[in-house]
């Protein structure tokens, strides 16, 4: 197979990946490529794992500042967490071995709205960055990047940081080259000027990365897969919350305010969410687009079926089925389907100005509408807020989604109070469960709980629900948001005390 590295220069600086993570050291802030298992490093994340874990053996200190696009995959954030090697993690993850770290305090973690991250580089929040360590597809003549499968904040990695580690991964397919939208007018405060996109299929940047190739430290050849999403059929409950959520679509529509064709769509990751995909792919509407995180396997089908007519991401979350079907028709995609930096994708502006339908996931709300996303039992961390913050607040339809209960039903998603808010009522406009849909649009808190209650809620939970509502209403010290303080956390209490709410 010939190389991809194209440029003679970067060419001579190969080396293997323990070479290569050798010119790592304690204490550095490094940033990583990689978004949802998409794109990121395969080789010298193991293989400095293996430095740190032959430091600690020898009594020394061996711990980074690990800085991503968000979640990546168990040769990066596993690799590193079981090797304790990770003193500060940010902004996003979903590893196993991770999230322990983090839950014994053994790890920082700054979670952060994923829109973020590289404006705070910039402006120098997280202190320097030393090094970046970033796959992409390939190298041309003249240096520039190919991006890989996921674009993230790679390109503020790579203009940041002090040296560059490139990982060129031969198993990444070859027609990524021309899917990228590599945006390079962004700019600091005073000087910032209007983001020029109004469409979510348009083109306002370059297909490549521009580096110093100075910086170029290490350049290491890999032939390695992403992580694949494993998603499962959807089940009866996903969609029961599908079909709420397609039904409340087409009143929007009657009602005049949705257009037929919807507004961009952007959805969050996991089984319901491609529940509602499906839902919508098999749904009256037609010509719709994305504008969106991540492409997961229902927005394929949609691209595939023609009732997507295009979908912008800085992403692939894809099962290796869809990966497979993808990869196989890549080049047809071009066109259709861009990715792009994180800090456009997931960008204030842009969301506000598209008018998106937000679609995202929670943990669980309560009865005024806010929501917890992050945190189990009000102080274990789960994943991380990512970027429904930056849709929900911004977006022209907030969409919350989650089954009524958890853990068998000893859990109810619905409660008096969050144990921990990520979005506050002021940024949630419809909560829906299997049970139904709770429209809050125009409604003030004692109405948003009456419907909650009555649309949202399992059965089993309903009538707890509306004795504490009522008692609230008659003792709180203030009766506009009606809370009984002594009792507000109570069923997270009993959990923890019985295993049931």
């Amino acid at each position: 197979m010939s190389s991809r590295i194209l440029n003679r220069a970067l060419r001579d600086r190969l080396m293997s990946a323990d070479e290569a993570a050798a010119l790592i050291h304690d204490g550095d802030h490094v940033g990583m490529s990689g978004f949802t298992g998409a794109g990121h490093p395969k080789t010298v994340p193991l293989a400095l794992a293996r430095r740190m874990d032959a430091a600690h053996a020898a009594g020394q200190p061996f711990k980074i500042g690990m800085w991503t696009g968000a979640s990546t995959a168990p040769e990066l954030d596993g690799a590193l967490a079981r090797a304790n090697g990770v003193d500060l993690r940010l902004p996003y993850q979903s590893d196993p071995a991770c999230r322990d770290r983090i839950n014994h305090g053994d790890m920082d973690y700054i979670d952060l709205h994923l829109s973020h991250v590289a404006q705070y580089a910039w402006f120098g929040f997280f202190g320097k960055l030393d090094t970046a360590v970033v796959e992409v597809s390939g190298v041309l003549e003249d240096g520039r990047l190919v991006p890989s499968s996921s674009v993230g904040n790679n390109k503020t990695w790579l203009d940041q940081a002090d040296k560059i580690i490139l990982e060129v991964n031969a198993w990444q397919n070859p027609a990524l080259d021309g899917l990228h939208d590599i945006y390079y007018g962004t700019a600091l405060p005073p000087h910032r000027q209007p983001i020029p996109l109004t469409r979510p299929e348009q083109r306002i940047g370059e297909p490549y990365f521009r580096i110093d190739p100075a910086k170029v430290v290490a350049v290491v050849e890999t032939d390695h897969p992403d992580r694949q999403t494993a998603f499962s059929a959807p089940d009866e409950t996903s969609l029961a919350i599908a079909a709420h959520l397609i039904e409340f679509l087409q009143h929007e529509v009657k009602a005049g305010r949705l257009p037929p064709e919807l507004l961009p769509i952007q959805s969050g990751v996991g089984n319901i969410a491609n529940a509602v995909l499906a839902g919508l792919n098999n749904g009256p509407f037609q010509g719709l687009s994305a504008f969106t995180e991540v492409l997961q396997d229902g927005m394929l089908e949609m691209l595939e079926s023609g009732t997507l007519k295009s979908a912008s991401a800085t992403a692939f979350s894809l099962s290796s089925e869809a990966l497979a079907r993808l990869n196989a028709d890549l080049a047809s995609y071009r066109g259709r389907l861009l990715l792009r930096p994180q800090e456009i994708s997931n960008h204030p502006e842009l969301i506000r100005r598209l008018g998106l339908i937000a679609m995202n996931g929670m943990i669980e709300a309560d009865l005024y509408g806010n929501v917890n996303s992050t945190h189990v039992m009000g102080s274990s961390i789960m994943n991380g807020i990512g970027g429904s913050g930056d849709f929900a607040r911004n977006a022209y339809l907030s969409v919350f989604m989650t089954p009524s209960t958890a853990k068998g039903g000893r859990i109810s998603c619905i409660v008096p109070m969050v144990s921990h808010v990520d979005h506050t009522e002021h940024d949630v406009q419809v909560i829906v469960t299997e049970q139904g849909l709770a429209d809050l649009r125009g409604l003030s808190p004692k109405k948003r709980a009456a419907l909650i209650i009555e649309r949202c809620a399992h059965p089993d939970y309903r009538p707890a629900l509306s004795d504490y509502y009522q008692r609230a209403c008659r003792g709180a010290p203030g009766l506009h948001t009606p809370h009984l303080l002594g009792e507000a956390l109570s069923w997270h209490q009993r959990y923890l005390a019985d295993g049931r709410m």
